[in-house]
């Protein structure tokens, strides 16, 4: 029987901010893609703060935003970021350690 290790301890919780520049499709696609990979993974363990830096430029300063999209995540620790729309599933899942860890289906592709 397969079956896999929970991402998270039962009382985790995952903070994560993710920076944008208004509504363009670069903002829209990361937000969603970062939406589904958290209820597939998270279940509910999770909240995202979207910031929009045209409306709030001074808050880039707080994680030294460079470039936009990026996510960040704050907890728990320590604090990772990515940039991008984030459609690249494999490397969000690396960047963010949000990896679930399969029992006895390693021969499974």
């Amino acid at each position: 029987m397969t079956t896999k290790r929970s991402l998270l301890k039962s009382t985790e919780q995952w903070k994560l901010r993710l920076y944008v520049a208004g509504q363009t499709p670069k903002s829209l696609a990361a937000f969603a893609n970062l939406k589904r990979l958290c209820e597939e993974r998270l279940k509910g363990h999770y909240t995202i703060e979207v910031v929009d830096l045209l409306l709030k430029p001074q808050l880039a300063k707080d994680d030294q935003i460079l470039a936009l999209p990026t996510l960040v995540r704050r907890l728990p620790p320590p604090i990772r970021k990515i940039i991008g729309d984030l459609s690249n599933t494999e490397r969000v899942l690396v960047g963010l350690d949000m990896q679930l860890q399969d029992k006895g289906n390693s021969d499974e592709n």
